[in-house]
């Protein structure tokens, strides 16, 4: 059960499968939207410059058709008539044409926002399979999509119809007026019919786009082993991190029992603790820490101290409150300055042999032995 429900698609789409898609060019698409924006920007544009555009047209096709006998006579003549018409038809229709494709790269920015991808475009011969072609006519997508486009034919057809049987009357008088009132009275009726038809494809564009949203985020979601998969090549395999973190420490150890025999005392829990002390009156400020360890760390930071004849002073207070308070490679706290220097001139002593004796208290802070805590 436990293997059947890591194999559903239950989790949302992560952002790195989002950004896979995009790049893919699978990006959420509404063509209603679409559909909507161009069918508006067309109305809006045939409304400003569409009498600009019917005059250039009627004077191209006036001055097409108006030719003389050298004209018929010149093959070049009618060469160059015919280009000259074609340039007029392409500059009348080019502002039309322009705020169409506008539109329709607006509506798509919107709702996927900017994305260029040469992937759709790359020859794909599955989709040329007859039988995976009929799979895809006959899935429930594309049932889907047949339903809406019955829905939205209706819809749209129903808005227009009940738009002309409200203007029915004065579609019948429209014969009974003189032309140059009938033309524009006809085209207020139009106009009138094609905003119903309009606010229909807006609400089905208002309807689709959610839709289209939920469905593209749906069919992207995730298994939990593909999630498990991604996090492993994003963020690294935490076996590999594991064995990546135990070498190091591995390696920091290493050095740190390297540093070992230059160190000038050793203080000791004795039991628990270990930490080695070194000191250069000309180069340190301070006594620095060069190695530390507990239990068989601290076994081991001993063993190497009496192999290379470094001093090793128990000092229970004193070690714990270093190995609690210091890390390898700094120098000591401030607290801890004199009873470090009780430790030293033991060293200096033994080590010119002046037969010296440990102190009998260990000048520690309270605050900064571990013990009186716990002891609290």
């Amino acid at each position: 059960m436990a293997e059947d429900s890591d194999l559903e698609r239950t989790e949302p789409a992560s952002g790195r499968k989002i950004q896979k898609a995009r790049d893919e060019g699978n990006v959420p698409r509404s063509r209603e939207l679409s559909t909507f924006a161009v069918l508006m920007a067309s109305g809006a544009a045939l409304a400003l410059i569409g009498s600009h555009m019917i005059g250039t047209l009627r004077r191209m096709m006036s001055n097409s058709l108006d030719f003389g006998r050298a004209d018929i006579a010149s093959t070049g003549m009618m060469t160059a008539d015919l280009g000259e018409a074609a340039w007029d038809a392409l500059f009348s229709v080019a502002p039309f044409a322009v705020v169409v494709m506008l539109a329709a790269l607006v509506s798509n920015v919107v709702i996927s926002g900017w994305n260029f991808s040469l992937k759709p475009l790359q020859a794909d011969l599955g989709k040329m399979n007859p039988i995976k072609g009929l799979g895809r006519m006959f899935n429930w997508k594309a049932l889907v999509e047949l339903a809406k486009a019955a829905l939205k034919g209706g819809i749209i057809a129903g808005a227009s119809v009940w738009m002309i049987w409200l203007q029915w009357d004065e579609i019948l008088t429209l014969s009974a007026e003189p032309m140059e009132s009938a033309m524009p009275h006809f085209g207020w009726i139009t106009l009138y019919t094609f905003l119903a038809a309009a606010a229909a494809f807006a609400l089905i564009a208002a309807i689709d786009v959610p839709f289209q949203l939920w469905t593209y985020h749906r069919d992207l979601r995730m298994t939990k082993e593909e999630v498990r998969q991604e996090h492993k090549e994003t963020e690294g395999d935490p076996q590999i991190k594991a064995r990546i973190r135990a070498l190091q420490r591995e390696h920091a150890r290493r050095r740190m029992m390297q540093a070992v025999p230059k160190a000038d005392v050793v203080v000791t829990n004795p039991t628990h603790f270990a930490v080695a002390l070194k000191y250069d009156e000309k180069g340190m400020a301070a006594p620095q820490v060069i190695a530390k360890g507990s239990q068989l760390i601290a076994e081991r930071i001993k063993e190497i101290a009496r192999e290379h004849r470094v001093p090793v002073v128990e000092a229970p207070p004193l070690a714990r409150a270093l190995h609690r308070h210091c890390e390898v490679g700094e120098t000591i706290p401030g607290a801890l300055f004199t009873a470090v220097a009780q430790v030293l001139a033991y060293v200096y002593q033994l080590n010119n042999q002046m037969n010296p004796s440990l102190p009998e208290e260990w000048q520690v802070p309270a605050d900064l032995d571990p013990a009186n805590r716990l002891e609290a």
